[in-house]
């Protein structure tokens, strides 16, 4: 390993370390309750839902692979792809907020809107860090695995271990899963939202939550897609992770 890479690498196990530690008592306390009101919802509710988020995020995984250039990180080093990488991060997380404000000071109807817009710019960011660093998003297990990134980051505690486990051996993993939960994939990003977007509604509110949450959540995207292909690139390197 070069001197940078064991910088990365100690980086890794802390982000790991942080992610896994289990949810606070709140949190629990949180996810109870957004089960229990997820249960009370019509099957045929739910299932809408889960159609209709199932599609939209189909749209954008196509959209977002036709605009992403290919073949980005020819001969970059991994300190130069993690360059590039913010580069392309400030630049999405600067959208999402722009977004975010905009919406929400425009009140209810405006800030519904809120949800397709950002999971968009959510998932072309997915896309272009995907192509910085190395991996072809023609490819429908590269597709598969910008989903569970996307779920690993927005996911209550059991589902996010469970992710965590699914890209920590994607190499195995890669030819089993043909087909996301998008039930599980639906639920898990409503509960992680829910409260930001109820405050993004609000009266005189709505533009600078709208902004800071999006900054947030983008925070976080962030966060878990760096180290999520930075572990990736250390794996297909041979080297592997103590746990």
């Amino acid at each position: 390993m070069t001197e940078y890479e064991q910088i990365v690498w100690s980086e890794i196990e802390k982000w790991r370390i942080q992610l896994l530690k289990p949810t606070s008592l709140f949190g629990q306390m949180s996810k109870k309750v957004q089960t229990k009101l997820n249960n009370l919802m019509p099957e045929k509710v739910q299932q809408l839902i889960t159609d209709s988020i199932s599609n939209m995020v189909k749209v954008t995984l196509v959209g977002s692979n036709l605009t992403t250039k290919k073949d980005q990180s020819t001969g970059l080093t991994l300190y130069e792809k993690d360059q590039l990488f913010n580069e392309k991060f400030k630049t999405f997380q600067k959208a999402a907020v722009v977004e975010g404000a905009g919406t929400g000071a425009g009140g209810i109807l405006l800030a519904m809107t809120d949800f397709p817009l950002l999971l968009s710019i959510k998932i072309k960011f997915l896309f272009e860090v995907a192509s910085v660093y190395g991996y072809n998003t023609d490819k429908y297990e590269e597709r598969m695995f910008i989903l569970h990134v996307f779920q690993l980051a927005f996911s209550g505690e059991k589902k996010r271990k469970e992710t965590y486990n699914i890209i920590r051996n994607w190499s195995e993993n890669k030819e089993i899963l043909r087909e996301m939960d998008w039930k599980a994939f639906q639920l898990e990003y409503r509960d992680y939202l829910d409260l930001a977007k109820l405050l993004q509604m609000l009266p005189g509110f709505g533009a600078v939550v709208g902004a800071y949450a999006n900054h947030n959540l983008l925070e976080t995207l962030g966060e878990t897609a760096i180290r999520a292909y930075q572990l990736r690139y250390f794996i297909d390197k041979g080297v592997i992770l103590d746990e």
